[in-house]
């Protein structure tokens, strides 16, 4: 998997020169009505300076309105662009880096199974997702999503109610089969919890006491992460020294400190992140070569987590 390999790609090149027409066209309309607002903006700011407040108002909210509905006009194109833009060029790049990769990007991660995975431990009060990646690397089935999860605040103050919005989660959710069906729950959290993007806890929504708590022998391991477990021996096995070392590995190529959890058969991954992946640029060329080397180093970063771990090694058979 090389960003290089991508420019051979002849089908990606003619799917990025059409719409580099369109994508044209979306910015130069978006430009004029956004030139439009901010003239009726100026014109009023000028005319309340010279002292003629109202008439420059007046004067000023014709652009306004007008550059209003220049946008509104090509808000269906440049939703269908952006569509296009996951479906057809990230889709080609995703079959030509493997064949087994599809994007849904309606699709997500539900936030049953965000709730279900146990990573954070607050049940968000808001919840958006999107861009479903799914394949699967030799025995491997995984797949991942952007997830933005938050919780709410109300607070009474002197104004009146007040109701605050804070981060769960914001980042990429990535799930694969472990070919075993867990007795119990294996948690793996990072010391700074509290650190990483988003309050990532607020209330306790799934517990865990002292006596949770794993002592592991890596310790450079157990500096960095800490582990919870309902069955403490199924833990140990699970967390081997070589696998242990393989996530200090991924979590040391990491931007932010990942959380994982082991539970039923599913391996869950947080990645936290700090931009939207996979959006079409509008004010910049789909035809600059580095235009997609941030989407598919992702890409490539979660396809290459089976390998990092080990997972098509399969040391267990299914119970």
């Amino acid at each position: 998997m090389q960003f290089s390999s991508l420019a051979g790609n002849v089908a990606l090149q003619n799917i990025l020169a059409t719409m580099e027409v369109e994508r044209k066209k979306i910015a130069s309309t978006q430009k004029k009505g956004y030139y439009f607002i901010g003239g009726g903006i100026l014109l009023g700011i000028i005319g309340s300076v010279l002292g003629f407040p109202m008439p420059s108002i007046i004067a000023g909210l014709a652009p306004i309105i007008y550059g209003g509905i220049v946008l509104f006009k090509i808000n269906d194109e440049l939703q269908a662009y952006k569509h296009a833009y996951k479906r057809d060029v990230i889709g080609e790049a995703l079959r030509f880096l493997d064949s087994s990769l599809i994007i849904a990007p309606q699709n997500g991660i539900v936030a049953h199974e965000f709730i279900h995975s146990q990573l954070f431990t607050t049940e968000p009060d808001r919840y958006k997702t999107e861009d479903l990646v799914s394949g699967k690397a030799e025995k491997t089935a995984f797949y991942f999503a952007e997830v933005h999860a938050e919780y709410k605040t109300v607070t009474q103050t002197k104004n009146g109610t007040k109701t605050e919005w804070h981060d769960i989660f914001k980042g990429i959710i990535f799930v694969a089969d472990f070919n075993k069906n867990f007795n119990g729950s294996t948690i793996v959290r990072p010391k700074d919890f509290g650190s990483a993007i988003g309050a990532w806890f607020s209330t306790n929504l799934f517990s865990f006491s002292d006596q949770d708590v794993i002592k592991l022998e890596n310790v450079d391991f157990d500096k960095a992460f800490i582990t919870y477990g309902t069955d403490q021996v199924e833990s140990r096995y699970l967390l081997t020294p070589a696998m242990m070392e393989r996530i200090l590995k991924l979590n040391s190529n990491s931007k932010y400190s990942i959380s994982l959890s082991f539970i039923q058969s599913r391996m869950y991954i947080g990645f936290p992140l700090d931009r939207n992946y996979f959006e079409a640029p509008i004010f910049k060329s789909l035809l600059n070569p580095d235009l997609l080397n941030d989407d598919i180093y992702t890409i490539k970063f979660m396809y290459d987590i089976v390998k990092e771990l080990d997972l098509n090694t399969r040391i267990w058979g299914r119970n």
